[in-house]
């Protein structure tokens, strides 16, 4: 399964991140996302555990859990969603057109 961690203290790194969720159970992954252009923590990350069961008690244990000063925010992760207006650049919309001939 799948979890999201979000309100990350920047400076909490990927192995603290696993080192969290290992008392729940055995992680398989937990990543921490980083601003492509800074290399600097966005603040959020994901932890794959290979057991749901001990995933959902993780989420539940830890949701709410203060790590460096902030409360952290623990969710089943979701697909990601494709955004109508960002991510479809097919040029459909209005707007002024440069050629009038």
């Amino acid at each position: 399964m799948n979890i999201y961690v979000s309100n990350l203290s920047f400076t909490v790194q990927d192995e603290d991140l696993k080192e969290l969720f290992a008392s729940y159970g055995e992680v398989t992954s937990a990543r921490i996302i980083n601003d492509k252009e800074t290399g600097r923590s966005r603040g959020f990350g994901f932890v794959e555990m290979s057991d749901d069961a001990a995933a959902k008690k993780a989420m539940d244990g830890l949701n709410e859990t203060p790590i460096d000063g902030r409360n952290i925010k623990v969710t089943e992760a979701r697909p990601k969603e494709q955004n109508s207006f960002r991510g479809n650049n097919n040029n459909s919309g209005g707007g002024y057109k440069k050629s009038r001939w």
